[in-house]
């Protein structure tokens, strides 16, 4: 891995990257880890599921107000100080989360984390491209990615395990706040300033407020980004209502829930590794079809059969596994596609990407428990509902062509890069 000189040659790469992929597995951890806990949190805050969930939309809301603030700001005055003040205000207040007296209190906190623990992904990313291009800075994002994938499998187990001990859902936040320690001890130790002063650019927000206002204007990238963003939506209305659909509806334990919920994960990354060969056989906009119908026909499928009382484990894990397959499709497929509309703004493209993936994940989080904690049909609505918009927002797609230095030709390359 390319280090340049700006004191990052005198650290091991093995260790800047260990650090870099501890950086962008701490904020995935921090949203599955303590769905399990959902149900018991209700009873214990003495609020409805739809209130629990708030803190889930807190938190989305919050990484990504930090993803468009920090990241900018590590443009301005460097990655160093944006990466160890958000690990240190992030490990600070999941410690008091552990400790809410109150839901008011724990969404605001909730907040604080998801805004300062945005820091280790969007600027850890940026850190990779200050020291590693080409097929070096590939194989770092693509660890990146993979532990990323991993993080929605294991978190659950731990947490279920956690909730069915003695340590209860605050000891879900205690284990969090170590992580969140350790992120910050091991940024501390092993990622030195990346960007030096004569590569960083001033303007800060303004700057980047301005950039975005031209990649929205693509029509076509606007249609890619609303095409994951609301494929985004659907998987947090899953991600949300889970722990009440596996424990409240289908009757499965804390633990086995925990399982349930990992094997859709797992079943998601593993679509998501094929869809790195399928890339180069087909093309990413076929790929991205594929993956949106199989997301709308198993939710549709889903809400049908909850509406007509005859949702049971088989049907549900089933369909589901369906639209875990469809969603390992379209992740990668439409970020590639989106990003490649705007070469001269691939940074902004990135952030307005993720922003909006973040605020929809956010609205759609408590929505699904408006209809109470013993029903899955706000779960499948919300889910079926985005499946369907995903696929509409296709249509701004059409007719497109592409902006200058970006030839069609190479767009399966530019996918396979992203992914």
């Amino acid at each position: 891995m390319p280090i340049p000189s700006t004191g990052a040659a005198q650290r091991p790469a093995a260790l800047l990257t260990a650090t870099l992929a501890l950086l962008s597995f701490v904020l995935p951890l921090a949203t599955d880890m303590y769905l399990p806990a959902f149900p018991a949190m209700a009873d214990d805050l003495s609020t409805d599921a739809s209130g629990v969930q708030l803190t889930l939309t807190a938190f989305l809301f919050g990484t990504a107000a930090g993803q468009l603030v920090l990241g900018p700001l590590s443009d301005r005055y460097g990655r160093r100080m944006p990466i160890l003040t958000g690990a240190a205000v992030c490990t600070l207040a999941t410690a008091l989360c552990a400790a809410a007296p109150n839901l008011g209190v724990l969404i605001v906190l909730r907040f604080v984390t998801g805004f300062s623990g945005a820091a280790g992904l969007v600027v850890g990313r940026a850190v990779i491209s200050d020291v590693a291009t080409g097929a070096a800075a590939a194989r770092l994002f693509g660890v990146l990615m993979a532990l990323g994938g991993i993080a929605p499998i294991v978190a659950p187990l731990a947490g279920g395990a956690v909730v069915s001990n003695a340590g209860g859902w605050r000891g879900v936040f205690w284990i969090l706040s170590g992580a969140s320690l350790l992120m910050f001890l091991a940024a501390l130790s092993f990622i030195p300033e990346s960007l030096p002063k004569e590569r960083r650019r001033p303007g800060g927000v303004g700057a980047t407020l301005q950039a975005a206002r031209s990649v929205l204007s693509d029509r076509a990238y606007m249609g890619y980004t609303l095409a994951f963003s609301f494929a985004c939506g659907a998987l947090f209305c899953y991600i949300a209502g889970s722990a009440f659909l596996l424990q409240n509806v289908l009757g499965f334990t804390v633990s086995q829930a925990s399982v349930a919920f990992s094997l859709g994960a797992l079943t998601a990354t593993l679509s998501s590794t094929a869809n790195t060969k399928l890339v180069g056989r087909y093309h990413p906009r076929l790929l991205l079809r594929i993956g949106l119908a199989a997301m709308l026909v198993a939710t549709t499928a889903a809400l049908l059969v909850t509406l007509a009382g005859q949702l049971n484990r088989v049907l549900a894990l089933g369909l589901i596994g369906i639209a875990f397959l469809g969603i390992g499709q379209v992740f990668g497929t439409a970020t590639a596609l989106a990003i490649e509309r705007v070469p001269h703004a691939a940074g902004t493209g990135s952030a307005v990407h993720g922003t909006l993936q973040s605020v929809l994940g956010g609205v759609a989080s408590p929505l699904v428990g408006l209809g109470g904690e013993d029903t899955a049909v706000p779960l499948f609505v919300g889910m079926a509902g985005c499946s369907l918009i995903a696929v509409l927002a296709l249509l701004l797609t059409r007719g497109g062509t592409p902006p200058p230095g970006s030839p069609r030709d190479h767009m399966e390359h530019s996918a396979s890069a992203a992914m």
